[in-house]
């Protein structure tokens, strides 16, 4: 499923526009791939990020309206990619601050090692966004499984999903023992853009989990079509927008700063450089204490003293 320019005129109102895109395809030669897709994107000035793999490619990017439609037009003549579900949504030219081009040994990591899931071979059942929105309006029994990390499913998510604990994708395997209870049920995996839950979907019915489905184009794909339906709050980006919706902000803001509990979707970087965590604080907490450290990681590592005098700054404060 492609959504072009031409089914979706208002893409050339938009001086940005930002790609997010992922197919699990045979690539013989990553490093080969590499250099070329990196000649064409800057032949385009697009700017992002991309994953290659033997087992294919993760993207996301962003460009004007006529390089980004040149991009798409250049990268689906090979057929490896013709069928390749690309999503749209509006940028600002400065989603991406450079081209960042990595082959690594997957696209997404399960850490499986040769025992990796190939999604080509097992996978779950592509529901359409339209069939997941049939089955809410029918109040279908069945249980969604988010499978993106904490800190993207607290600015947004599906009512009532679970959320392992995941700090990484690759933690799934660790917590597959919590969701042992959900094997008979039906299951629907999610994830912002597809190519988590595609791979996820395949390592639950390789443990035994009998009906399973994933969403077909992730979450961006059912806001897009269905905005301030069925979903609360707002879309994790991944990129310099750091939220994302498609309901003209009107929707119920969910996310909480740490600090205070006020209602937010400002996502601050961790205090420590080296850890790159992200984690909801308001912008009157960012001025009042400055950055601090994530609470799950970093926090746990400063000494009592540290601790101390972090506590006795917020009293005072």
């Amino acid at each position: 499923m492609q959504i072009s320019f031409e089914s979706k005129p208002q893409i050339r109102d938009w001086d940005f526009v930002v790609l997010l895109f992922y197919k699990y395809v045979k690539i013989e030669n990553p490093t080969e791939f590499l250099e070329n897709h990196r000649a064409l994107c800057e032949s385009l000035n697009i700017k992002g990020r991309f994953i290659i793999a033997h087992e294919g490619i993760n993207g996301t990017c962003e460009g004007t309206p006529e390089d980004v439609n040149e991009y798409v037009k250049t990268v689906t003549k090979d057929p490896n990619f013709a069928d390749m579900h690309i999503k749209y949504s509006q940028g600002t030219g400065t989603s991406f601050p450079k081209l960042k081009m990595k082959v690594r040994p997957e696209i997404v990591s399960l850490g499986l090692g040769q025992d990796d899931i190939d999604p080509n071979q097992i996978t779950g059942t592509h529901l359409k966004p339209s069939e997941l929105h049939s089955w809410f309006e029918n109040k279908e029994e069945f249980e969604i499984i988010d499978m993106r990390n904490d800190y993207e499913h607290a600015v947004g998510h599906f009512p009532n999903s679970v959320l392992p604990k995941l700090k990484n994708f690759r933690d799934l395997p660790k917590e597959i023992k919590n969701l042992e209870h959900l094997k008979d049920k039906k299951i629907l995996t999610v994830c912002t853009g597809g190519v988590r839950c595609e791979k996820a979907s395949g390592y639950l019915k390789s443990q035994g989990f009998k009906d399973v489905y994933q969403l077909d184009g992730g979450m961006v794909s059912y806001m897009e079509q269905f905005p301030g339906q069925n979903f609360n709050g707002a879309m994790y980006s991944f990129d310099g927008r750091n939220v994302i919706d498609y309901d003209g902000k009107s929707h119920e803001i969910v996310g909480t700063c740490r600090n205070c509990g006020q209602k937010t979707e400002n996502f601050t970087d961790c205090k420590n450089n080296s850890c790159h965590g992200q984690f909801l604080e308001c912008k009157d907490c960012l001025i009042k204490y400055g950055k601090i450290y994530c609470k799950d990681r970093c926090d746990a590592h400063l000494n009592p003293f540290s601790r101390l005098f972090k506590r006795i700054i917020r009293f005072l404060a």
